[in-house]
């Protein structure tokens, strides 16, 4: 009996009826899987989801990777393992919170006119809100995730996790607070890491001032009130007269002052004279040498980037508009040697606002990532983060999908620091610390390069937050301020959520084996650009929390970029958005133009047209279906054989692409399998073989023949389609099978 397809196949009339199948179908559970059902273990196959920053809509960079994943969990899962990818959503602390400044400042206010509870709550409610926009966003991408586990970074199990992991740092000697200079940003008033902040190449000017016999070089008058140490290398011969510890009377800015010879190999030579002087406050080398040397320290700037009382009449003045204020007072006093105008050199940003970053000395949390320590609860001795990760590497435990970016990591490993983790904000996760708060109180306001410790006791940590008396004076305690990184909870991600997940079965008297069956996960997919932000934590903390590796492999997509190559950006107009495109074409003609062109780490352009033809190939595929349907049922589902030189070819290149596709997705070359797929679809299968059947059709003895070859063939490319186009394939499995059978779960083809 022949079946009669609608016409055309419209995206609309399918794509919401048949998500909200899969997830009644329970599927998505790999503890609900028929394998799993049938008491097979079933290999398991771990994917967790990148977290989506929950206070946006999805862009076309999360469709991607969306993309890609659920690739790699649908053909995991038609091969029999028992497929988990686990979704969430990242609070994404300090990112969030620059978001929902702006919206404030939209709306005639801040966060600076609001209590800490006051935004916290406000900000909650705005994550809540696009929390729920992005999960819809990934569903309408097609993706089988488990929402049974869906978790949230800011869930009371993840901060379980992450808290306990901070005491255990804290107990093995491998977390400390410090006094350092840190990359501060004056418009969010919080510090960033180095990988949080960008360089700019720009042409300004350069100053040459003359300091007692000296002259001296600098891109930055400003901060030269407090400068009373003059520096040169030990081997300069240029300075040899002048011994370590000299002082100098001479004239300076405001007034006379005494400086004092310091002679140090971290001074370049071939720099400018080849002597300087230091702001140790307001500059990393400077702040090195001034530590070091246990050289006294004085601030200059504020932390609004105001200068501050040393500089005598220009206090209270923004950096930039008092400049060439104290240019003049020094040309005044016959203290200006000369003026390069074109001095070109890197100036450091925030990633975010774009604001000049101002170096500025910030009590923070740091971890020591290149330090070997003794593990407090074994007393095993254990290598350093860092070399935990690389020697995942080495071993092979962890493997990079390119060689390229495995160098990379390798580089930034190399040269890697210690990790600042608290940020001076209030959005995420808070540092469980408490502190004495009259010893605190009593501190000196400017104690450089020293750890804060109170008379009565270092600071406690308190993942539980019952202690409110300091246990050495019995006194008040006070709260640490600040609040982690983002990364430092999203970098426990792979195990936190499986570790969570079993927390919360366990609440309700659950089986509770998540964390022992599904980790270490097997792929960790991701965009190239966050392999040090995100991926290389994930591996030292992995390791150091579980000695296990977080994931067997890395493949890092590239950004979508516009038909032009272009990074996409709404100013430039260019920004593709993926649902309103989804909307138009459809999710599967979104999905394949991405994939289509997606070599591993490579960027991708994408233009409306492509998209627009991958529709058409949709389309193509219904019509072939629509055609055979309407031909009859087979007579039966063996494995047809060749009657005519046609059917020999057609169903060599059918085996020729099952075995291309299998090794192609095994190996991450997701864009090969894709269009070995479309070229067998279009050309081999439509184009020539059912053009070749029509003849075959027309003898009554070889009609059942041919009409069982085509089901045969259909059905191993609905199959072989289905993890790239799931919704039309599964929209044509269900007209010719009904709708109890789904696609998603029928096994992969094999060669015949």
């Amino acid at each position: 009996m022949s079946k009669d397809l609608p016409k055309s196949y419209n995206h609309a009339d399918y794509e919401s009826a048949i998500y909200t199948r899969w997830e009644a179908s329970g599927f998505f559970d790999p503890d609900n899987l028929p394998a799993a059902e049938a008491g097979l273990p079933g290999e398991p196959f771990t994917i967790m989801l990148p977290l989506p920053n929950a206070n946006a809509p999805l862009h076309v960079g999360h469709a991607l990777g969306l993309t890609v994943q659920d690739i790699l969990t649908r053909f995991a899962r038609m091969r029999g393992r028992r497929a988990l990818w686990l979704p969430g959503t990242d609070h994404a602390g300090f990112e969030t919170q620059v978001v929902f400044e702006k919206k404030l400042e939209k709306e005639g206010t801040s966060r600076f006119k609001m209590t800490r509870e006051e935004f916290y709550k406000a900000c909650w409610n705005f994550v809540q809100e696009n929390k729920h926009l992005s999960e819809q966003g990934i569903r309408r991408l097609g993706a089988s995730c488990d929402w049974s586990r869906n978790i949230f970074s800011l869930d009371p199990e993840i901060v379980k996790v992450v808290y306990e992991t901070f005491k255990k740092m804290h107990a093995d000697g491998l977390i400390y607070r410090g006094n350092r200079i840190c990359n501060w940003c004056p418009k969010h008033q919080t510090g960033l890491a180095d990988l949080e902040t960008k360089y700019e190449e720009r042409i300004e000017q350069f100053y040459y001032f003359k300091y007692g016999p000296f002259v001296i070089g600098t891109s930055r008058p400003e901060t030269k009130f407090g400068d009373k140490y003059v520096v040169m290398h030990p081997d300069d011969k240029r300075y040899a007269k002048y011994k370590e510890g000299d002082k100098l009377n001479l004239e300076w800015i405001n007034g006379p002052t005494v400086a004092t010879i310091i002679k140090d190999k971290a001074v370049d030579m071939e720099f400018g004279t080849g002597v300087m002087t230091i702001t140790p406050a307001h500059d990393a080398v400077d702040f090195e040498i001034a530590e070091r040397r246990k050289l006294d320290i004085e601030e200059v700037i504020d932390k609004r980037g105001k200068l501050l009382p040393i500089a005598g009449e220009f206090v209270g003045q923004k950096i930039m508009d008092a400049r060439s204020l104290i240019v003049e007072k020094l040309r005044a006093k016959g203290l200006v040697d000369h003026i390069d105008d074109k001095y070109t050199h890197n100036v450091q940003l925030c990633y975010k606002c774009g604001n000049l970053i101002e170096p500025q000395i910030v009590p923070q949390w740091y971890i020591k990532m290149t330090a070997s320590f003794t593990d407090n609860e074994t007393k095993q001795e254990r290598p350093s983060l860092r070399d935990m990760a690389v020697a995942a590497l080495d071993t092979k435990e962890v493997e990079i999908v390119t060689e390229k970016f495995e160098k990379i990591f390798r580089h930034w490993m190399a040269n890697i620091r210690d990790w600042p983790i608290s940020r001076q904000i209030w959005w995420g996760i808070p540092i469980p610390v408490k502190y004495c708060k009259q010893s605190l109180e009593s501190l000196p306001r400017r104690q450089a390069g020293k750890v804060e410790s109170q008379a009565c006791g270092q600071p406690v940590v308190d993942i539980e937050n019952k202690i409110d008396t300091c246990v050495g004076c019995g006194g008040g305690v006070i709260a640490d301020p600040d609040t982690f990184d983002t990364w430092f909870s999203s970098g426990q991600w792979p195990y936190a959520t499986l570790m969570a997940s079993d927390a919360k079965k366990a609440a309700v008297g659950q089986p509770a084996n998540d964390f022992a069956t599904y980790f270490p996960t097997q792929v960790m997919e991701t965009g190239w650009d966050i392999l040090f932000f995100w991926v290389a934590r994930m591996v030292m903390l992995s390791y150091y929390r579980t000695n296990k590796p977080p994931f067997a492999k890395v493949f890092l997509h590239g950004l979508v970029r516009d038909k032009d190559r272009q990074k996409m950006s709404k100013s430039k107009g260019n920004v593709i958005d993926p649902l309103g495109v989804i909307d138009m074409y459809g999710t599967d003609a979104l999905r394949f133009a991405l994939i289509f062109s997606t070599a591993a780490g490579n960027d991708i352009p994408l233009a409306e047209d492509k998209i627009k033809g991958m529709k058409h190939f949709a389309n193509k595929l219904w019509n072939i279906a629509r055609y055979i349907a309407a031909l009859g049922e087979p007579l039966t589902t063996a494995v047809p054989e060749a009657k005519t030189p046609a059917d020999q070819i057609i169903l060599e290149k059918l085996n020729a692409t099952i075995i291309a596709v299998t090794n192609n997705l095994e190996n991450f070359r997701l864009h090969e399998a894709a269009q070995s797929l479309y070229d067998f679809t279009w050309h081999e299968f439509a184009d020539i073989y059912i053009e070749a059947t029509k003849t075959q059709l027309l003898n009554s003895e070889s009609k059942n023949f041919t009409i069982q070859n085509l089901y045969y063939i259909l059905n191993n490319v609905l199959k072989l389609l289905h993890p790239f186009m799931p919704f039309v394939t599964e929209a044509i499995w269900s007209e010719l099978y009904g709708q109890e059978k789904l696609l998603m779960v029928e096994p992969w083809p094999v060669t015949k």
